[in-house]
């Protein structure tokens, strides 16, 4: 004790000089300050220079773009309050609108839109008169393969006939009320329960049917958000790749919680392991990967993001919103993948859209959990409300029975072997196109793909010039950007004969005009995603696009806008 003693004795005497001259200064500044400010102002003073300081951390620390970015972000905010810079950002606001009511009032060939119920009933044969009127709108022929993705399967006549007998026995069915349609809550249970089984799942696995994908992705970060909240996470993050889907972007805004993105290797496209390691922290409640991503149709590799996973006890979600009933199947149809579902074990939650693939009518997705307790966490429940106790497994209250049963019947309709085939017809004509699409001159795969997704960039031209040309020729793919590509979702319909030999040729074609160009004029496309990428301030672009989605649902199309376009 007595050495103890001596010993900071002689520690507290060397720093003497120091403490004294250091307590000296303090005082001088405290006397300095009090002859300045009052204690009021000193305490303003304090109060701005802490919240300067947590601004400045949080411009530094707590965003997901680099300091670059932001400040760029930053200045051309800042700009957008110049009269000169709002007089610009209003032109162009109201030329896009132009064009948008202009292709609008085109596609639809001067159609009087209702404005109010009509004072008499429409006697049955004048409506299905006017449904063949609407139907009549649609220009383009997505039964003939000419579109990527959107719809997923050929019209098959008896399954037409047995979704019309479903809506006549459940059309009016309603899953909220399960107690009232067993039949529909069984329906429901048995669909969860064979998806479940297609991804591995035991006997613990469970889950719901949602709208679509984009409600699975929602149902999975609300539920990993209130597990953290249970912990003592006051923000919690999403880990995930930047290709990963947006809805994980619309949880992050919708919930609040923080969007960590990982960059993906510029060779495979596949997220980078080592960065999305670094970017785990004490507040990440879930990670994210794809099987696969929608731009390049990547597989995410997801036993090494399971270890990571595993390693820091944060649950990892699947999203196999788009290829989810091909990636179960493709073992058996003889293109073996690495696993990638409940027999991984650090996956905890699989998103899977069978009104994809699975051949399903729109509005079917379901999300599956490891546990109940997991999944116990996405239901809520009100106890206190006056019309009684109420209680919901997703998003929506009032469900439609009807597609919850076309679902059901879908599935039996396929079965093992029928989903097994398609999926072998589906993967044949990707590669197919792959192959063909590689051996084009100036063209190549931005990945080589995992499953159904067939992504080209190219570094001997615009990409988007081809991508234009193709919409000329009756094709609709989409443009990628970061890097810039084409892509296209191959389907049942791009498996009937001849689809993807044409699509191989018209692309030769294209690119073919595309290398004899003289002129540099650039087309739509490019002319887009060419601004959007001189664009620092993405919130510009977000207000256009926001544009076109309020356009659709005007009913006062102005009548000049074709005239007033160009």
């Amino acid at each position: 004790m007595a050495t103890g003693q001596s010993f900071y004795s002689k520690l507290l005497s060397d720093f003497e000089p120091q403490l004294s001259y250091l307590y000296e200064k303090t005082n001088s500044l405290n006397r300095a300050l009090t002859d300045s400010y009052s204690p009021l102002q000193l305490v303003a003073i304090a109060s701005v220079l802490t919240a300067c300081g947590i601004s400045i951390y949080q411009f530094l620390f707590n965003n997901d773009e680099d300091i670059q970015t932001r400040v760029k972000q930053t200045i051309f905010r800042l700009a957008r309050h110049l009269p000169i810079v709002q007089r610009e950002i209003a032109k162009a606001r109201n030329n896009t609108l132009k064009s948008i009511y202009a292709d609008m009032e085109k596609s639809i060939e001067g159609h009087q839109f209702a404005q109010a119920l009509p004072e008499r009933s429409i006697s049955k044969d004048e409506i299905i008169k006017k449904l063949h009127t609407y139907r009549n709108f649609e220009k383009i022929n997505y039964s003939s393969g000419h579109v990527s993705g959107c719809v997923y399967k050929v019209t098959k006549a008896d399954l037409t006939e047995i979704y019309n007998t479903i809506f006549d026995l459940f059309g009016e069915a309603n899953p909220l009320h399960a107690d009232v349609f067993p039949d529909i809550r069984t329906m429901e249970a048995e669909v969860v329960r064979c998806i479940a089984t297609m991804f591995h799942g035991d006997k613990n696995v469970c889950g719901t049917m949602t709208s679509g994908g984009t409600e699975s992705l929602l149902m999975a970060c609300k539920t990993y958000r209130d597990i953290a909240i249970a912990k003592g996470i006051k923000r919690p993050e999403i880990v995930m790749p930047v290709t990963a889907h947006p809805a994980f972007n619309k949880a992050s805004f919708y919930f609040k919680m923080k969007l960590i993105r990982v960059p993906v290797d510029p060779n495979t496209l596949e997220v980078d392991i080592k960065q999305m390691r670094r970017a785990i922290t004490k507040n990440t409640c879930m990670i994210v990967a794809s099987a696969p991503c929608f731009p390049h149709g990547t597989i995410d590799p997801i036993q090494d993001i399971s270890k990571i996973a595993v390693e820091y006890g944060v649950p990892l979600h699947v999203d196999g919103c788009l290829g989810g009933f091909l990636i179960a199947f493709m073992d058996k149809a003889g293109f073996p993948l690495k696993p990638f579902d409940f027999r991984v074990p650090g996956v905890m939650s699989i998103s899977c859209d069978s009104h994809k693939y699975g051949f399903t009518p729109k509005g079917a997705s379901v999300i599956l959990y490891r546990t109940s307790e997991i999944c116990s966490h996405q239901f809520y429940a009100l106890a206190d409300w006056p019309g009684g106790i109420y209680a919901s497994p997703s998003i929506a209250g009032s469900r439609s029975g009807f597609l919850i049963a076309c679902c059901w019947a879908t599935l039996m309709y396929y079965g093992l072997d029928g989903y097994v085939e398609e999926t072998r017809k589906i993967i044949q004509a990707t590669r197919a196109l792959a192959q063909g699409w590689s051996k084009i001159d100036g063209l190549y795969l931005l990945h080589n793909p995992d499953v159904s997704v067939v992504a080209v960039g190219s570094k001997a031209f615009n990409i988007y010039y081809v991508l234009d040309g193709l919409r000329e020729r009756g094709w609709h793919l989409n443009g990628l950007q970061n890097p810039a590509g084409l892509h296209i979702a191959l389907t049942q319909l791009h498996t009937l004969p001849g689809v993807i030999e044409k699509l191989i040729e018209e692309t030769r074609e294209c690119v073919a005009e595309v290398m004899k160009r003289d002129n540099t004029n650039d087309t739509p496309t490019a002319v887009i995603y060419g601004t959007n990428q001189k664009v620092p301030d993405k919130s510009i672009v977000c207000d256009m696009a926001k544009l076109y989605i309020g356009a659709c649902y005007n009913t006062t199309i102005p009548s000049s806008s074709a005239k007033n376009a160009h």
